[in-house]
């Protein structure tokens, strides 16, 4: 999806990203989760893991011609979700909740912007209510892929926030 800037990726991102790269990664992350009783809703609908410090982390890709398929384990919790392209965008399957996605590239790693969300991947929802919810990918100065994954939501607040590192393993 990103063409040829898919070559200014930092090395360990453009190795988890690449088609022939290795099917699972594992490192450690840290989670925070929101309190607010929406935001737990909100946590529960789109399969959002726990919170907890230096959480055990892998992440379990299958691959197929026009979509990916991730299995996040955190500790012993599963988050699943399917990710295709759909019209220059990056579409995500979330338990309840999809997602569409613009990618930048930026610094070596990937910026992830909230385009579009839906319900049921029926029900559209205001995009502005999803200015808080972003991701990065790079690499950090140990050569290890890194992840920061943030979602906060209007009058809710926090929902959750995973960050942390992964290695081919």
């Amino acid at each position: 999806m990103l063409g040829e800037a898919f070559a200014d990726l930092a090395a360990p991102v453009r190795a988890l990203h690449a088609s022939s790269g290795p099917p699972c990664w594992q490192g450690q992350c840290v989670v925070s989760r929101g309190s607010h009783p929406l935001a737990r809703l909100c946590a529960w609908a789109a399969r959002l893991p726990p919170a907890g410090q230096g959480v055990p982390t892998t992440v379990q890709f299958q691959r197929r011609s026009d979509q990916e398929i991730w299995t996040r384990r955190f500790g012993a919790a599963a988050m699943r979700s399917r990710m295709w392209p759909h019209h220059g965008r990056l579409r995500e399957r979330l338990g309840l909740v999809q997602f569409d996605f613009g990618l930048s590239v930026s610094n070596g790693g990937i910026v992830w912007n909230t385009l579009g969300v839906r319900v049921f991947g029926l029900l559209p929802l205001p995009a502005a209510w999803f200015a808080g919810v972003h991701c990065l990918e790079s690499a950090d100065a140990l050569g290890r892929y890194t992840f920061d994954v943030q979602a906060s939501l209007p009058w809710i607040g926090p929902v959750v926030r995973y960050q942390g590192w992964l290695l081919p393993g």
